[in-house]
């Protein structure tokens, strides 16, 4: 999914349904697809092929800053079943041990 900061840097206002739409296009019409981001625009609606590029731009830079450590991971507080409170970096070490 494109994160919020993606839509804030200039590649226009995206609803939450054209970045699910703009995921699932990006799982179909892969790097060798021709004519991939008038594609991608067509599944997305509303969104020229330059756009779309450029919101798939942002994504890449944004997974990039993530992978590199530049982004620190959120400290969401949850609930778990057992009642006891959870950060989310707590539940994403738990996640990766279970697979």
């Amino acid at each position: 999914m494109a994160s919020s900061s993606v839509s804030s840097r200039g590649s226009g206002s995206w609803t939450a349904q054209q970045n699910k739409a703009f995921e699932r296009a990006l799982a179909v019409y892969d790097r060798d697809t021709p004519d991939r981001w008038h594609n991608v625009a067509r599944a997305v609606g509303g969104k020229t092929a330059e756009e779309v590029k450029r919101h798939y731009e942002l994504l890449v830079e944004d997974v990039k800053h993530i992978e590199s450590g530049r982004v620190p991971f959120p400290n969401y507080r949850t609930t778990g079943s057992n009642g006891h409170s959870k950060t989310g970096e707590e539940k994403m070490m738990k996640n990766m041990k279970l697979r």
